[in-house]
């Protein structure tokens, strides 16, 4: 393979770019500001392209700069994991798969996705829980393997990803005992009288709920919205309201939280998908997934 540029040149580059100029690049690197100006201009030379341009007195990337920085980003976000699974490799045994779970997913949802993979033996599993948008971004630098969302990723040419659907859920309400008589008399329409508990705008299924109570014209007594799936159920089962939630919960949200079905609304679903990068190879454990998927079996 040939070699058109220095990566060291890349990576003093990089670095520039990142602190904002040369000056501060030099004091990080404890090295002269004429050194990493010339071995910027070097890169800049190979490639045959202008990466930094003076506006005023500061330094600032031009479009080809950008795009430098956005492929650098890549190559050291490897680099950085390179130690790790050289290591693991060696050792002939652990198996890391380093998920990004959407944080509008229940949690024991998320169990039951993976569960076609927790026995392997070697298992390193890693999961970090965050907004669905920057999730993409740790994909997009390959920090994640996959990601588990309640939604597709949308069309992104840059991303490259690829998004696949591991199972649905029907969505039922829940009731705390208080509530549990009063919300069951004259399902849907009771949802406008008790208190009810709901996901932020942030979960996917917020949109298809709110949308289908348009429809039923049903104007729901909203008591409180919460971002994450686990609060929203034990602020359920203090008595506070009730809950939509899949119908694949609901045993567990009667054994764990005393909550009693009222009413399933089969027409509103919840998603649950798995989004990977197009880019490489795929991950072993994710063909795992991918195939338990397709046959149905992951949310019974």
């Amino acid at each position: 393979m040939s070699q058109s540029f220095n990566y060291r040149h890349l990576f003093y580059f990089w670095v520039v770019a990142k602190e904002g100029g040369i000056a501060r690049a030099a004091e990080r690197l404890d090295m002269a500001m004429q050194t990493i100006s010339a071995q910027v201009r070097e890169l800049e030379k190979s490639l045959g392209v202008s990466l930094l341009r003076t506006e005023g007195r500061n330094l600032v990337l031009t479009d080809a700069g950008v795009a430098a920085l956005h492929e650098a980003d890549h190559i050291f976000a490897l680099g950085e994991l390179l130690p790790v699974r050289v290591r693991e490799a060696a050792s002939g045994q652990t198996l890391r798969l380093n998920l990004g779970i959407s944080d509008g997913i229940a949690k024991l949802a998320v169990h039951r996705l993976l569960t076609p993979v927790l026995d392997e033996p070697h298992l390193r599993l890693l999961c970090h829980e965050g907004e669905f948008q920057p999730l993409l971004g740790e994909l997009a630098l390959h920090k994640l393997d996959a990601v588990l969302a309640d939604r597709a990723a949308p069309p992104n040419p840059a991303l490259r990803t690829t998004s696949q659907l591991l199972g649905t859920s029907a969505i039922a309400w829940y009731a705390p005992p208080l509530w549990a008589e009063a919300a069951a008399n004259n399902f849907p329409h009771s949802l406008a009288v008790v208190p009810v508990l709901l996901p932020t705008d942030h979960a996917a299924m917020r949109a298809r709920i709110d949308h289908w109570l348009e429809r039923e014209r049903i104007r729901p007594r909203i008591a409180g919205e919460f971002e994450d799936s686990a609060l929203l159920s034990t602020f359920a089962a203090t008595g506070m309201g009730v809950m939509p939630a899949p119908v694949s919960l609901g045993e567990h949200l009667a054994q764990t939280h005393g909550l009693v079905h009222v009413g399933t609304t089969p027409d509103v679903q919840e998603q649950f998908h798995l989004i990977y990068s197009a880019r490489k190879v795929m991950h072993p454990l994710l063909m795992r997934l991918l195939e338990a998927g397709s046959s149905g079996s992951l949310l019974n």
